[in-house]
């Protein structure tokens, strides 16, 4: 049986197409995919993101273990809320997840993990933890909304509690604040600004309403992975997964090679810092057609590569995507579409933000 978020008969009340996302029940659109990328490009969208995780780390020794734990350095987390993206890796350098790191306190920090992991993640982190005498929390109590647009965070701070309301407005980029287990973060995925809310369930439900009402647009998961694609944001399971490394995953500015620091997994990629066979890229196509993923990419060069997310965009109403080409790519590039090679351009990510197209 499918897991059902708090969410779930909200979805069911205003007519959603539900999927079977990573075991969840989730609304992949309402009434118009393209309308609701568009309202989070122009306005404000909400997302439920419940399916994923909020993870709690507390003892005294948690930063000693997530310098340990994570490929990106959380030595970078000075002031309280401030939070830091990173991968996590096998030993032998694989992704086993991309995730959110903030810092609380000297003692507390929390992981925000995604829904497909969740499982495997709380398993390595536990492993791994035992050793640093940290506690592990899987937050299950608390669910997560997404509220993303250029005018989301003047809506959704209307309706915080008070003494969080002035406080989540003045967040910096990538920093949270809380209030109780009110949980604001000035985070997300679609390449416009917004927050990342985590709060219990029954608030969360609350908060929808109090969104909807207020003219927030329901949005699925179809949108937010076009909205990701054109910010240049990798997916995990297409864009990186075990098989490989942050460094052929365009992911090597999320890499702390913090000299005397032995994170887990450093040994097995750091002879790629200077030399990676593989050169992750961004492609807009010129031709007629529409890339997607696990299509076949060729240049002028002899290089060749795979597209590993594709679509249509939007927002600049061509047909975009990522791909994982060989590092000596050069001149002309096609993909290959039905048997036909169509012309693409070779760019860097991310193609929209904040509303702009920029490639």
């Amino acid at each position: 049986m499918l897991k059902k978020t708090a969410l779930h008969s909200e979805h069911q009340r205003l007519g959603a197409k539900l999927v079977d996302f990573a075991g969840w029940d989730m609304p992949i659109q309402y009434q118009s995919q393209l309308d609701e990328h568009h309202a989070v490009r122009s306005g404000a969208g909400m997302f439920d993101v419940a399916h994923m995780s909020a993870v709690d780390l507390r003892g005294e020794r948690t930063r000693e273990f997530l310098r340990k734990l994570l490929a990106n350095d959380v030595a970078k987390l000075k002031t309280p809320g401030k939070a830091l993206y990173s991968c996590m890796l096998r030993e032998d350098g694989g992704i086993i997840d991309d995730l959110i790191t903030y810092f609380l306190t000297e003692d507390w920090f929390r992981l925000v993990v995604n829904a497909g992991t969740t499982d495997k993640d709380l398993a390595w982190i536990s492993q791994q933890a035992a050793a640093f005498g940290v506690a592990v929390t899987h937050r299950s109590d608390l669910g997560i909304l997404a509220v993303q647009g250029p005018q989301a965070r003047e809506i959704a701070a209307r309706h915080l509690p008070a003494a969080l309301s002035t406080p989540a407005l003045a967040l910096g980029a990538f920093q949270a604040v809380y209030e109780g287990d009110v949980f604001v973060g000035r985070t997300g995925y679609t390449g416009e600004d917004g927050f990342e809310l985590i709060l219990p369930h029954a608030g969360l439900v609350t908060l929808w309403g109090a969104l909807l009402a207020d003219g927030v647009k329901p949005c699925g998961l179809g949108a937010r992975d076009t909205l990701r694609l054109e910010a240049g944001m990798n997916l995990y399971g297409q864009d990186m997964d075990e098989s490989r490394h942050p460094l052929e995953s365009g992911l090597g500015w999320t890499v702390a090679f913090t000299e005397g620091r032995d994170f887990i997994g450093r040994a097995a990629i750091e002879g790629f810092r200077t030399s990676c066979p593989q050169g992750f890229v961004g492609l807009v196509l010129e031709g007629r057609g529409i890339a997607r993923s696990h299509m076949k990419v060729r240049f002028a060069s002899g290089a060749t590569g795979e597209t590993t997310s594709g679509g249509f965009a939007p927002s600049m109403k061509q047909s975009i995507a990522l791909a994982r080409v060989g590092a000596d790519f050069d001149g002309a590039c096609e993909v290959e579409i039905r048997g036909q090679w169509v012309a693409a351009r070779v760019v860097k990510p991310p193609f929209v933000r904040n509303g702009k197209v920029l490639v």
